[in-house]
């Protein structure tokens, strides 16, 4: 019997190690129904693991329950290899759950949501994990389509160590919803997340993080996010849009992103710790308040190159008697024992205008430092700051000082031992800081790569095309991404096939001697695809083999929306004879399109019936447009019957940045006279936000036209010669004007 009892026991106990083996490596699914089986019957401990390879179209609901010291997971068999594709989505509902590994690219979400903590409304997930999981370009091809990455409901929640890259439709990349009281008061933990390369929208809704909304702007919501690290969150010009109160933001790391941590609605938060480096890149920006007790202490902020509401500091003035959705009053903010170094802009009283008279009361700007080495004013008071208390603060002796207001030191700014310059003062002020504590290595997952998702070219190989019918067609159709198309030989490259362009590609002369003539006898040229661009250089494009087809164009986007952005550049060419029909355009684009930039430099335009460029499809007025930056240099233009630039932005929203246009050392004869011209001028902005014209002839030419709109934007005019020509319009004289003369009378 005591043999039986202890046989009894050796098997018992070796199904238990068997089982706890198991257990351990957890239950492998294959498919999307057998891992609806395994949370189904999931008890506290249980590991759900899903097999190796592609999970197309896989929507899984994880809505079980386990335990504090026993959560249920989710894995992957191996991390790396596991990807969900096509329509794919989880929903996370229940309690104390682990969601791990999971990799989401090469489509987009059937929902609003790729990663949810919430099965419907009121069933929410609760001390529930999501970490090292990846979303990477998991977007819709409607680039105005809004789509959330990972949307927090219900509390005690974290995100950490997730790898979030390249998010290019309107949308946030991660949310804390609060709608109703089980998401608020919830404690939810964001860090050491990696949020990765996001290109600029060019619209309102292109946030990176966003906590809680205006509706519920005056709820708490008791959110930590620490350690993540942000590079290059570009969509719009809040980074971080803080719409809550009680928030914290400890430890992050800022680099290179173009807009501020923005405390636009909400009380009570902190940012403290962080790390806000620009490397002088355009846009770059720090810290922006408004509302009640709202601080930013113990911050450090380097080579930032935004102004107005991308400053490194700015903080606004607020409406009387606000809406909820408006902006609130700056009062008890403390602003404290931070560093600022080469940062252009600190704003103070911000957005001052007939609305917003509601200046910053009860606050304080203590013990902090403010270096530059290159300019001498950074500080703009755009209203009275009685309300604000300066105290014990150290600027470069070089700086303007407000209402001598601050202690003006000799500071000798140093690199520390990791390389961050820091003023060197015995007066105890400034941050404390000596290195980021959110860094590349520290923040996402380290089994996959951090790559930047920006378009290159010149970075390919290098393929030889010889003159001849569609022998260019062919070149483009075998290319690659970033490769150059030598042309070698002078002559015509014909072409009876629209070019269509996926990736970046340059199209190159093969030396100064060659002189290559591209010709086609369709509508469009070139067409800029999704995920294309393209670069010209040393060539002639001719027109005369062109149909007779109303709205042809030399180069354009695509028609339909395009969730990527586009770069357009062009260098010592010639187009001519664009005259086949009556508007016969240069550059056309499309709605929901844009450019990050377009570049014309050393090049000469002539017998053109339409416009050089028509960049003016954003006619909604909502604060959108189809090009950030449009370069114009070094470049002749005759006889054109349309403008050379149409650029347009309506409306008066403020989270985008442009868009920016440099005219420099042009020419122009007889352009913009055309009778089918819509705007009757040679030069139309509206609404650009950067506007720079230089060392311009315009001579016989319809209106130079300026339409300034939105907020604080910038016109300067400087050495132009306007003979023979309709002159400036301008809708009102905020613009800065220097050696400009029309029709031979010095404009005052």
């Amino acid at each position: 019997m005591k043999t039986k009892f202890l046989t009894y026991l050796i098997f018992s106990f070796a199904i238990l190690a068997l089982q706890g083996c198991q257990q351990s490596k957890g239950n492998i699914v294959k498919t999307v129904e057998e891992f609806e089986n395994a949370v189904k019957n999931a008890v506290p401990g249980n590991v759900i693991v899903l097999a190796n390879g592609v999970w197309n179209n896989a929507e899984l609901k994880f809505d079980a329950k386990g335990t504090a010291g026993n959560p249920i997971k989710l894995t992957v068999e191996d991390k790396g290899k596991v990807t969900l594709e096509g329509q794919s989505r989880i929903s996370i509902s229940g309690e104390h759950l682990i969601v791990e590994g999971l990799v989401f690219t090469n489509g987009y979400t059937p929902t609003s949501e790729v990663i949810s903590f919430k099965k419907k409304k009121g069933v929410y997930a609760n001390h529930c994990r999501v970490t090292e999981c990846v979303v990477d370009n998991f977007n819709p091809a409607e680039r105005m389509e809004s789509t959330y990455w990972i949307s927090l409901y219900g509390k005690n929640n974290r995100v950490d160590h997730c790898h979030l890259v390249d998010k290019r439709n309107k949308g946030v990349t991660m949310a804390v919803r609060m709608v109703d009281e089980d998401c608020r008061e919830n404690n939810h933990r964001i860090d050491h997340n990696y949020f990765g390369y996001r290109q600029n929208l060019g619209a309102n809704g292109g946030e990176t993080l966003r906590l809680g909304t205006s509706h519920y702007s005056l709820s708490t919501c008791t959110s930590q996010v620490d350690s993540n690290y942000f590079e290059s969150c570009d969509g719009e010009h809040e980074i971080i849009s803080n719409k809550s109160c009680g928030n914290q933001f400890i430890d992050n790391t800022f680099y290179e992103c173009r807009g501020t941590l923005t405390y636009r609605h909400g009380n009570d938060n902190v940012a403290q710790g962080n790390f806000f480096l620009g490397n002088e890149k355009d846009y770059t920006g720090g810290i922006r308040i408004i509302n009640k007790r709202n601080k930013a202490v113990n911050n450090y902020f380097s080579d930032l190159k935004g102004y107005r509401f991308r400053g490194a500091l700015v903080i606004m003035n607020g409406v009387p008697n606000s809406a909820i959705n408006r902006y609130h009053q700056v009062d008890g903010g403390v602003f404290a024992n931070n560093t600022f170094v080469n940062c252009d802009h600190i704003q103070l009283c911000a957005g001052s205008d007939e609305e917003r008279t509601a200046i910053p009361i009860n606050s304080i700007i203590e013990n902090n430092v403010f270096y530059h080495d290159k300019k001498d004013n950074v500080f703009t008071v755009y209203d009275d700051v009685a309300g604000i208390e300066f105290k014990n603060n150290l600027i470069g002796d070089n700086l303007n000082n407000i209402e001598n207001k601050m202690t003006p030191t000799k500071l000798e700014v140093v690199a520390n031992e990791f390389g961050y310059k820091m003023p060197q003062t015995d007066k105890g002020v400034g941050c404390t800081l000596a290195k980021p504590a959110a860094t590349t290595e520290n923040t996402g997952v380290n089994w996959y790569a951090k790559e930047k998702g920006e378009l290159q070219f010149d970075t390919g190989r290098v393929i030889e095309v010889k003159a001849g019918l569609n022998t260019l067609f062919n070149a483009i159709a075998s290319s690659q991404a970033g490769d150059i198309l030598s042309l070698v030989e002078s002559g015509d490259y014909v072409m009876d096939k629209s070019m269509e362009l996926g990736h970046p590609v340059s199209i190159k002369s093969a030396s100064q001697d060659i002189k290559p003539i591209i010709k086609s006898s369709k509508a469009e040229m070139f067409m800029i695809a999704n995920g294309g661009g393209l670069k010209l250089k040393g060539i002639e494009i001719n027109g005369a083999e062109s149909p007779d087809y109303a709205g042809n164009s030399i180069v354009s986007t695509s028609h339909y929306s395009m969730n990527c952005n586009y770069k357009f550049l062009m260098e010592d060419c010639k187009v001519t004879d664009l005259d086949v029909n009556h508007s016969f355009d240069f550059l056309k684009v499309y709605k929901n399109t844009m450019a990050d930039s377009i570049v014309i430099r050393n090049c000469f335009f002539s017998n053109i019936t339409g416009n050089i460029m028509l960049l003016n499809k954003e006619t909604d007025d909502l604060g959108i447009y189809n090009a950030e930056y449009v370069v114009i240099e070094n470049s002749e233009f005759k006889d054109v019957q349309g403008a050379v630039i149409n650029l347009y932005r309506g409306g008066t929203d403020e989270s985008t940045f442009g868009p920016s246009l440099k005219l420099e050392t042009c020419t122009l004869a007889n352009v913009g006279n055309g009778k089918r011209n819509k705007t009757g001028s040679a030069i139309y902005t509206h609404g650009v936000q950067v506007n720079t014209i230089s060392n311009l002839k315009m001579d016989n030419c319809n209106y130079l036209d300026l339409y300034m709109s939105n907020g604080e934007p910038i016109t300067n005019l400087s050495h132009i010669e306007i003979t023979d020509s309709n002159g400036i319009k301008y809708n009102n004289k905020s613009f800065n004007a220097s050696n400009v003369s029309v029709n031979g009378k010095a404009l005052k």
